[in-house]
């Protein structure tokens, strides 16, 4: 049996499920960049006074284990690191006071940086997505870093290596359950003025969140889902049991080519957008309330006499924003066919939405 960890709603009203999956998934990512940018900057460091010696021929400058764990606060939520220390011996000849290293990357002082906030999280998404870490890396080393273009060649080539293991990683003993999809416009820093990242999120049977796969693509573009789809399916991954997507992807008619097993669930929270805005606003209030009847409803009889009050309530004036549901209604209504427990995390991709807000409206 599938088991799912409930999440209360948030503030809005929005299904607050699974959002730690791509929180942890960034913020991870995050640390192992900044550690590694940081024990990058403490080797070029020792290594430029290398041939500095005592009178025994010991180095003045050498590493000497980390600092105690410290968070650094980005625009990915808490990040942990420990930064290298370095033991430097060098003592100033005008002041006679011993020699500091003093990190560009993340002063002694900075609990929060400016540079992570604005570009760590979307330096791993992108750089997971396209193996292309050399934009972000440039504004988030900054040219102040004092690292030289080897070090950040080295760096790059190491991230964009875990990047293609994921991306190459073997699907075969996976079993996802359900599948969340969407394509996240970021508006981005870098040489693209919007970058979109095709997204797929999974849970296992055992009920693992997990990140499938992320690339970048078209939204809208079925093409683009499949070549997504027919290379997870080429390393091994089985149809899942249900997808979870808003209706205007591409990736509908992917995967009823790739996977035509697989069921298919709109997304509730693009279609209250959706049918909102063939509305007028004094009318979303009450729409509002009336499709929440919808999805909301004990079970999937309940639900269609709630679609069937909205039509009487606003077809004869709106027939536009009732057919957008009525057009749609099983793929609307298939999560009721699932546990009721897993409801709540079926009906809209808030999984992967809630996690790329912060980012995508930087």
């Amino acid at each position: 049996m599938l088991t799912v960890v409930h999440d209360a709603e948030d503030a809005n009203g929005h299904e607050a499920s699974g959002r730690s999956l791509l929180d942890e998934i960034v913020r991870d990512g995050a640390r192992q960049m900044l550690a590694a940018a940081l024990q990058a900057e403490v080797a070029a460091y020792v290594a430029q006074y290398a041939d500095q010696l005592d009178d025994n021929g010991h180095r003045l400058v050498v590493r000497n284990g980390y600092h105690q764990p410290r968070e650094v606060l980005t625009a990915a939520g808490a990040v942990q690191v420990k930064a290298p220390r370095v033991n430097d011996k060098r003592v100033d000849p005008d002041t006679g006071e011993r020699k500091r290293f003093s990190s560009a990357i993340l002063p002694a002082w900075a609990r929060k940086s400016p540079q992570m906030s604005e570009v760590l999280p979307l330096l791993y998404l992108h750089g997971l997505s396209t193996s292309d870490f050399g934009p972000a890396l440039e504004q988030f080393l900054g040219s102040g870093a004092g690292l030289s273009a080897t070090t950040i060649t080295r760096l790059t080539s190491q991230w964009q290596d875990e990047a293609r293991a994921f991306a190459a990683r073997d699907l075969s003993g996976t079993d996802y359950v359900y599948l969340w999809v969407d394509g996240i416009h970021l508006k981005v820093r870098l040489d693209q003025e919007k970058l979109c990242l095709l997204v797929m999120l999974g849970v296992r049977a055992d009920g693992r969140k997990e990140l499938v796969a992320i690339t970048d693509g078209y939204r809208e573009s079925t093409e683009s889902w499949a070549d997504l789809l027919r290379d997870c399916k080429r390393r091994g991954m089985t149809a899942p049991v249900l997808a979870v997507g808003d209706g205007a992807l591409g990736f509908w008619n992917a995967v009823r080519e790739v996977f035509p097993a697989t069921k298919e669930q709109r997304c509730w929270f693009h279609k209250q957008a959706n049918v909102l805005a063939a509305l007028p606003k004094s009318a979303h209030p009450s729409a509002l309330a009336a499709i929440k009847e919808i999805y909301n409803a004990e079970d999937i009889d309940k639900a269609q006499l709630a679609v069937k009050a909205f039509e009487v309530d606003f077809g004869a004036k709106y027939p536009k924003a009732v057919a957008k549901i009525t057009d749609d209604l099983d793929t609307l209504l298939e999560f009721y066919h699932y546990p009721a427990e897993h409801w709540i995390h079926l009906r809209t991709t808030n999984p992967i939405e809630s996690t790329f807000a912060t980012v995508r409206l930087r």
